[in-house]
């Protein structure tokens, strides 16, 4: 093999490698963190205050995984108050895993959410949530098995 085959070998590996970098970067699926990024960032102050808020409180919310499901207990001055708010399971990595949830609690400021419910997998939960007069805001990561 002279040299003259050997450049144009050089050349089509060089044009098949960067052919398949191009193919690669084309069919790569880039995900945003939110679909309505520029309005949440908008809206930062609000979480900043709601942490503030929650930070404030006796104790901080405690989310723990049982065999049962995910259980959400709010602090004690939260019990026999109306809450509403959203849980959101937000999982980086896969956007199809994200899961929203409407506050529901009962008398003693707790909500259980069923394993079936949530897809195993690494998330932050961002708790907001009103008692009437605050807006409070939790993130608390959490790995569902």
């Amino acid at each position: 093999m002279n040299w003259g085959n050997k450049l144009l070998l050089t050349f089509i590996v060089f044009a098949a490698g960067m052919g398949f970098l191009v193919y690669r970067s084309v069919t790569t699926n880039f995900e945003l963190v939110e679909k309505d990024y520029y309005k949440q960032e908008l809206r930062y102050q609000q979480k900043i205050d709601g942490m503030r808020e929650a930070n404030n409180l006796t104790a901080a919310v405690n989310l723990s995984q049982t065999e049962n499901g995910i259980h959400l207990q709010f602090p004690d001055e939260m019990k026999a108050k109306s809450l509403t708010g959203e849980i959101w399971f937000y999982c980086a990595y896969n956007q199809k895993k994200d899961k929203k949830f409407n506050l529901q609690t009962g008398a003693d400021a707790s909500q259980s959410i069923r394993l079936q419910d949530v897809e195993p997998g690494s998330y932050t939960v961002k708790i907001i949530w009103k008692d009437g007069a605050k807006e409070y805001y939790s993130e608390k990561p959490l790995t569902v098995l």
